[in-house]
């Protein structure tokens, strides 16, 4: 069994001030999705001819667009998605954002409003804006579940198996470090395809293979260590013992597939003509 690292959730304490890692996670996040961002637009050798209409001014417009996506859409997601009748009974709750209570899925949506009215605004091709943020978002995910297991919540299952931990308020039992699969799965592994697939097989000349790519992988990623994870408690496990992260990751699966081949379709259709 591993021991669980008690790491104190308070990064820095300035007298009523506190600065918690899971605030400086999502900064991070966004700051070296920003950065990763930026660097991929000055790199020639990336895109191979391919016209490139984003820039690195209107990547640096977008991060605040992209910050309020994150934000609201991920806590008005967890509202709807987790814990409905709780917030509806106690509205004044919703603000306390600083207690935790994010949805990836709800921040998803958030972002891809935020990155259709961007392109909207600035006459964008929207299929390039989403496939450079596609290839961020890992950054952004990796630091939320480094995150999550500071925080010592979104546990795992009971196991007996040597990676098990037992983790502060979750009882004596050890648990999977469910947290720290999805920072390996949704994070590093899914940053290294969108990275490879981006710069080794001209991903960016096929608009939305790499947003396809990227849906469909943090779906089946998210699916896999569901059967890890434990549920909300106020949840459990919906019908067929199904959970509500598995529910809300099909539609990803399918909507990254049918966008991959798409968008390989057109490309090949661009090719033949």
């Amino acid at each position: 069994m591993l021991t669980f690292p008690e790491i104190d959730p308070v990064a820095l304490q300035l007298g009523p001030l506190a600065i918690r890692w899971y605030s400086l996670a999502y900064l991070a996040g966004i700051a070296l999705g920003w950065a990763y961002v930026v660097r991929t637009l000055q790199n020639r050798a990336v895109w191979r001819g391919t016209a490139c209409a984003v820039t690195p001014a209107d990547i640096s417009d977008f991060v605040l667009w992209a910050t309020l996506g994150i934000i609201l859409g991920g806590r008005l997601g967890y509202v709807l998605f987790y814990n409905f009748s709780f917030f509806a009974a106690h509205p004044l709750e919703i603000l306390k954002l600083w207690q935790g209570g994010m949805s990836f899925h709800g921040g998803m949506l958030g972002v891809i409003l935020a990155i259709v009215l961007f392109a909207r605004k600035r006459q964008l091709p929207l299929g390039q804006l989403a496939d450079l943020v596609a290839c961020a978002a890992p950054i952004g995910l990796f630091f939320g579940r480094i995150a999550n297991f500071i925080n010592a919540e979104l546990w795992g299952r009971v196991t007996d198996s040597p990676l098990g931990m037992v983790f502060p308020g979750a009882g004596p039992t050890p648990r999977h470090p469910s947290q720290l699969y999805e920072a390996a799965l949704e994070g590093v592994v899914l940053f290294l395809l969108l990275h490879l697939v981006s710069r080794r097989m001209n991903g960016f000349a096929k608009p939305w293979f790499l947003t396809g790519l990227f849906l469909a992988g943090y779906g089946l990623s998210r699916i896999a260590v569901e059967f890890f994870r434990e549920p909300d408690a106020h949840i459990g496990y919906l019908q067929g013992g199904v959970t509500m992260g598995m529910l809300l990751s099909v539609p990803m699966v399918i909507a990254g597939v049918a966008l991959a081949v798409f968008a390989l379709r057109r490309a090949a259709g661009v090719r033949g003509a």
